[in-house]
């Protein structure tokens, strides 16, 4: 008999623990039984304030999970109960955040994250009630395990209280926490949030004031902190701009992929892949990066020019007289020219002319010469057009630019960049050699301007940093790759100081293909991997870049294989980078990192070949064959699903010379492999040209066969894949090969799959039937009739039901076609033998056939015909029946018809 409010005081100050628990979870009750009072409710309010300072933290644990919940209410009753939330509940949360108990601390967190999430805490009390708290709580005397929470709940409430917020109160402390260093704890959940800051703040706060702390978390002592710090990355990469990201986040990756920690570089491989998809250049790639300031019409031509298999334009080649003058300080950024159309025009011209010179678009391929070694080295062709190119070339390397040799350094190495062209015909690894020397003996003046380019200060620049690295690895000498890349820059050293001393450097540097980085162990056998360069390579930032000019490969046929195996060299992303990617499909990879860095490669090759564009393809090619073959089946079921992405990325020349073989062992592997083929075969078929694209409907037949009969999922995706393959093939292939799979699937024994395949005949005759002649059409229904609607099984007539259902609804068929062909033999089942056909029947010519307007205005014979069969059936002897051929059903789906019927499965 007591009031609500009664009820609640009598057991609130009940001695009984389990009373006041049940205090706690009825307050919500209790508001809605007293919401139309104002001022019960605040008499509520002010005993929930009471019942905070419960000394049983299961009673203080039970009443923070009720606050979301009772706080939502007060929001929807706001006019009556104003403020409630803010001077009632929101003190109680805040100070629960410094609770003694854990389970209360934690399920004050969850609340607090909860209410900000639905948007239910006021931005004025979130500046002053909420943040001043954790500020609080995160203090150098504070307990440890409130400050490490308190920090976690700092870097999680971030993104929900915008950037405006999170820069004045949150980002302060934030970076303090950092350089925490009692608490290696902190510096954890600083580390593994620290993306998800970066990406509140924006660039510029980046960049001046959280990367910076994100060095020195890569190089902290503890492992777990250095771990997550790379499962982050590509968060942190995504916050700022392209020249960071390329000089100093590259350098910073590759120490953690050396890392001496197993799981430090476990995470870091895992990253890796992301990491390099944030190289990507709109130019190349049609993908668009935080690039605020590219307009829309912009992204969609350059899509198209990144896209296209065409040639490069002639006006890309520079004459000197046409280089404009050069600021002081060139600028690295992505250029508005297509990357793979510039890359593709200094192959191109390289082949074409020796003697002319095409300035590459992407800024890291500026070149620190003179305007006089341009003309000494390359001579101009007359008549060539003025490049519309909005980078410029660096100042000239005189004696004024000493200052700036570490910078040029940066930005271009003569060893690299300078060759002689590539022979057109392909040539033994001897013969190239010999054909290499002769073509110096026969171009002097080329040779000669090639050599005076090796300039002292890029050598000692070069043997500085190289001296370098060698000593910050040596502490790591223990770990096999940290041994293997002291051993590659120990040659490399070696090389430079041979180079140096000898005259002839210069020319044996222009014909070495293999770069500065390839041991001379590598040279003598052409056939043997080259050492990947691990974090002593990028420290030089983007100075030992290998830089080549090839052109696409769907265009250029002039590389040996041999050639192309060299050749895994591009300038999209930091060479390093590439080099340890593709160092993932090495076997001894899975026993030193991870048993499935395989599978982690192939999860990220789609979006790294998006990143290098497909004038890149080559660097990628192998690794991608290696991992189609690879024993996992979990590896190739990867490349399965995504095989279609990848054929969109690469065009239809490189699908059908290096995808089509691989799409084709797919076709014969696991089902677990094939069904990542089957689900997007359509998105694949459709990218072929349509003599190739022929050649699979004598395997389509294949699918129906599976390593386990049960797995009628395979065949309801075959049905599915079918529909969309319709618009592909004309219609005898359609007839001949399409149709016997498509009436195989319509007598399944598994009902899902008969309904797809349903769908998938009735649009096999709207196909059939338009085309001219229709004798196809005719032929089909005819077949439909004769193994369906004649069926002795009584599944197969109700099969033929089901067609017809489905042609009538979705239009397949003109309705006078439909009378002609179809509806004769329909209407001949009123009088089958079994009641479950004569079900379906009521059901389709009730609420089907009789709603098309042919038959309601029509006084032909069709329609006498179908109302005699009505008729007969609402005498039917059968109750269901005489049910469905006597009213009108709501449903019209047949899916809902089949399961509402008790013959939809036999």
């Amino acid at each position: 008999m007591l009031t609500p409010l009664g009820r609640l005081d009598k057991y609130a100050s009940s001695e009984n623990i389990f009373n006041r628990q049940m205090v706690a979870r009825s307050l919500l009750d209790t508001l809605r039984e007293v919401c139309d009072d104002e001022r019960d409710c605040i008499a509520v309010l002010e005993r929930i304030s009471r019942l905070a300072d419960d000394s049983e933290p299961t009673v203080r644990a039970e009443l923070m999970e009720q606050v979301p919940h009772i706080a939502l209410f007060c929001q929807e009753n706001r006019p009556s109960i104003p403020y409630a939330f803010s001077k009632y509940l929101l003190p109680i949360v805040v100070r629960y955040l410094a609770d003694q108990n854990n389970q209360v601390r934690k399920t004050s967190q969850a609340a607090l994250l909860a209410l900000l999430e639905q948007e239910l805490i006021e931005r004025f009390d979130v500046e002053t009630k909420v943040c001043p708290v954790l500020i609080e709580l995160t203090a150098p005397d504070s307990n440890d395990d409130v400050k490490t929470e308190a920090v976690a709940i700092m870097c999680k409430m971030a993104p929900m209280v915008g950037k405006d917020i999170t820069e004045r109160l949150i980002l302060p402390r934030f970076c303090e926490m950092c350089c925490d260093c009692r608490m290696f704890h902190v510096r954890k959940v600083c580390a593994a949030n620290f993306g998800d800051i970066c990406s509140v703040v924006g660039q510029q706060a980046t960049e001046e004031m959280l990367l910076s702390r994100f060095f020195q978390l890569c190089s902290d002592n503890v492992w777990g902190v250095r771990k997550a710090c790379a499962e982050c990355f590509m968060a942190v990469s995504c916050a700022t701009c392209q020249e960071i990201r390329r000089t100093k986040l590259s350098a910073l990756f590759i120490n953690l992929i050396s890392d001496p920690s197993r799981w430090v570089r476990q995470a870091a491989f895992q990253s890796l892949g992301p990491f390099i998809s944030t190289f990507a250049n709109p130019s190349s790639s049609g993908q668009y990066f935080k690039e605020e300031n590219k307009s829309s019409d912009d992204a969609s031509v350059e899509e198209k020019n990144s896209m296209s298999n065409h040639e490069a334009p002639e006006d890309i080649q520079i004459s000197p007289e046409d280089i404009p003058p050069a600021p002081a300080d060139p600028p690295v950024s992505n250029s508005s020219v297509p990357l793979g159309d510039g890359t593709e025009d200094c192959a191109e011209t390289s082949r074409k002319a020796p003697r002319e010179m095409a300035v590459p678009t992407d800024g890291s391929l500026l070149c620190p010469l003179s305007l006089e070694s341009h003309q000494e080295a390359v001579p101009s062709e007359t008549g060539k057009k003025p490049v519309n190119c909005k980078h410029t070339l660096p100042p000239e390397a005189g004696p004024s630019a000493q200052d700036s040799a570490v910078f040029d350094q940066e930005l271009y190495n003569s060893f690299h960049f300078w060759r002689t062209p590539l022979p057109e015909i392909d040539l033994d690894i001897e013969l190239e050699q010999d054909s290499g020397s002769q073509s110096n003996q026969e171009k002097p003046e080329a040779a000669g301007g090639l050599a005076s380019l090796g300039s002292p200060n890029v050598t000692v620049a070069t043997r500085k940093e190289l001296e370098e690295m060698i000593e910050n690895l040596e502490p790591h000498i223990d770990d096999p790759d940290v041994k293997a890349q002291v051993d590659v820059l120990s040659a490399a050293l070696r090389a430079s100081s041979m180079e140096e001393a000898g005259d002839a450097a210069p020319s044996r540097a222009v014909q070495d293909d293999a770069g500065t980085d390839e041991p001379p162990e590598s040279r003598a056998n052409p056939g043997a991997p080259v050492p990947f360069i691990s974090s002593a390579v990028e420290n030089t930032d983007s100075s030992l870049h290998y830089i080549h000019n090839d052109s696409d490969l769907s265009t250029s046929g002039s590389f040996s294989p041999d050639e192309e195996r060299r050749s895994k060299v591009q300038d999209v992303v930091p060479q390093a980078l590439l080099d340890q990617y593709l160092s993932m499909t090495d076997p001894s990879r899975a026993q030193t990192v991870d048993t499935e860095i395989a599978k982690h490669c192939a999860y990220s090759l789609p979006g790294v070949a998006l990143t290098l564009g497909r004038q890149n393809w080559h660097c990628l090619r192998e690794t991608y064959e290696t991992l189609a073959s690879d024993m996992q089946w979990k590896v190739r079921r990867t490349l399965a699903f995504s095989i279609h992405e990848l054929a969109i990325i690469l065009g239809d020349q490189l699908t059908a010379a290096d995808l089509v073989p691989i799409f084709n062992g797919f076709l014969k592997d696991l089902d677990e492999v094939r069904i990542g083929v089957l689900k997007h075969l359509h998105d694949f078929l459709k990218l072929l040209h349509i003599d190739k694209r022929r050649e699979y409907l004598y395997q389509l037949q294949e699918f129906l066969v599976t390593d386990n009969s049960r797995n009628w999922r395979f065949r309801a995706e075959l049905a599915e894949q079918l529909i969309l393959l319709l618009e592909l093939y004309g219609p005898r292939d359609v007839y001949d090969y399409l149709r016997p799979i498509a009436l195989s699937l319509c007598a399944d024994k598994v009902s899902s799959v008969r309904w797809v395949s349903y769908k998938l005949v009735s649009e096999m005759v709207k196909k059939l039937h338009m085309a001219a002649p229709p004798t196809f059409g005719v032929d089909l229904i005819n077949e439909l009739v004769e193994n369906f609607g004649r069926c002795p099984k009584w599944s197969g007539r109700q099969a033929f039901v089901f067609v017809c259902q489905t042609v009538i609804e979705d239009d397949c068929l003109p309705m006078d076609q439909f009378a002609m062909h179809l509806m004769p033999h329909l209407l001949t089942l009123a009088n089958d033998r079994v009641p479950n056909v004569r079900v379906l029947l009521a059901k389709t010519l009730r609420q089907t056939l009789l709603e098309k307007e042919f038959f309601l205005t029509s006084a032909s014979c069709h329609q006498e015909a179908v109302e005699q069969a009505i008729m007969a059936l609402q005498m039917d002897r059968d109750s269901d029946v005489k049910y469905f051929a006597s009213i009108h059903p709501t449903s019209t789906k047949i899916s809902e018809d089949a399961m509402s019927t008790a013959s939809s499965t036999y």
